[in-house]
């Protein structure tokens, strides 16, 4: 079993070569998604961010509510750091019983770990190889702003948090532009999925 890291910046198309990826075969598993399920009342790190961040993060359902529990992060670096701290080792833990839990049905398989801030985090250590999805800062702008409630102030502050694209090249194994059409970007996904694949057999 080979295991990948998938990692780009704001809108740089990593869903689409996620997408692309699992088409063609691999196994793709999502660190946002394991990041919900680790907040949900029976998840791993729910007790703990209720104990950090209060009761008004709640929902009337004793869900955690996704969106205020943001707002209390997204301008306080502290309180972002509180989180993560919380939330990412749950995060890991699942991550591992996942790719265990594929490891023992296909010895072969070929595993697409997709994490928008891997590289931020520390994460990508983990991965001998590390899948980077690129584009123009425009077209990360452009593409950000069309996802439902975008504001020109909250993309430009998320491209500004994450860390500039030449730091992340330094460290990708493979490179995915995906500037141009979605015929391209399928075009380099595959060729990379290959390229993959020959290193898990």
């Amino acid at each position: 079993m080979l295991i990948a890291g998938l990692t780009g910046g704001l809108a740089s198309g990593k869903s689409f070569v996620a997408a692309v990826f699992q088409e063609l075969g691999a196994y793709v598993v999502e660190a946002d998604e394991l990041g919900h399920q680790v907040l949900r009342p029976e998840g791993a790190a729910y007790a703990s961010v209720l104990e950090s961040f209060g009761s008004a993060i709640l929902n009337p359902d004793a869900s955690i509510n996704r969106a205020k529990l943001g707002s209390l992060v997204f301008q306080d670096p502290a309180a972002l750091a509180r989180l993560n701290a919380i939330v990412h080792p749950a995060v890991h833990r699942l991550a591992a019983e996942r790719f265990r839990e594929i490891g023992t049905t296909a010895t072969d398989a070929v595993v697409i770990y997709i994490a928008a801030i891997l590289v931020e985090t520390g994460g990508y250590r983990q991965f001998p190889w590390l899948i980077l999805t690129r584009c123009s800062r425009e077209q990360q702008v452009e593409r950000a702003m069309q996802r439902p409630g975008a504001t020109v102030a909250d993309v430009e502050a998320r491209l500004a948090r994450q860390l500039p694209l030449e730091q992340k090249l330094a460290l990708a194994t493979h490179v995915i532009d995906t500037g141009g059409t979605l015929e391209e970007t399928r075009r380099q996904t595959k060729i990379v999925f290959e390229d993959l694949r020959k290193l898990a057999s």
